[in-house]
């Protein structure tokens, strides 16, 4: 089945415009004012996009925190069996991934918090300032999600002994907490 379009030689109707209505002989049309939202759940004065930033922070910052020691420990622990080889080597990756993330997250939003704040100078826009992003919000979101999600693979596979349990746990917990970080996020 194949279809063709060909170019109509009459002009195209008009476009309607509110309160006026459209008669045809076969057709009554009429096309009410625009008004603003109805429903009950829209309210124009909630603003979420700061936060937005930390919730993005924080989300991401757990699941590097999971992902990262997780991975850590998995690799420590198939070169040295021992549990406290594999605590050790994960507390070590959690500090200093909170602190990277810390960092990271801080110098990030700032850079984007400075950019729209001399954007704002220029269009004298400073009502809006409250809606900045604050850095050290986020940047706090982020190192704290990181931390809890480290905390993960460290409880779940910290305290057992028999090795191959131990490392069977630890992808277990993990693979859990990214899907449960997952489901949460959207939310």
């Amino acid at each position: 089945m194949s279809s063709q379009i060909r170019p109509s030689l009459s002009p195209p109707p008009p476009q309607p415009q509110p309160n006026q209505s459209i008669t045809n002989p076969s057709i009554h049309l009429t096309i009410p004012p625009t008004t603003e939202p109805t429903h009950q759940d829209d309210h124009p004065s909630t603003d979420y996009s700061t936060r937005s930033q930390w919730l993005r922070a924080a989300v991401l910052g757990a699941n590097d925190g999971l992902v990262s020691v997780a991975s850590l420990m998995i690799g420590v622990g198939t070169v040295n069996q021992t549990a406290k080889a594999m605590l050790v080597s994960g507390l070590a990756g959690l500090v200093a991934g909170a602190c990277s993330m810390v960092i990271g997250e801080f110098v990030s939003v700032y850079a984007q918090y400075d950019i729209e704040l001399t954007q704002m100078k220029r269009e004298n826009a400073f009502e809006e300032k409250e809606k900045l992003p604050s850095p050290a919000q986020v940047a706090g979101a982020s190192a704290l999600a990181f931390a809890l999600g480290a905390l993960l693979p460290l409880l779940a596979g910290g305290f057992i002994r028999p090795w191959g349990a131990r490392l069977r746990t630890v992808c277990g917990v993990s693979s859990l907490g990214l899907a449960g970080f997952g489901a949460v996020g959207p939310c």
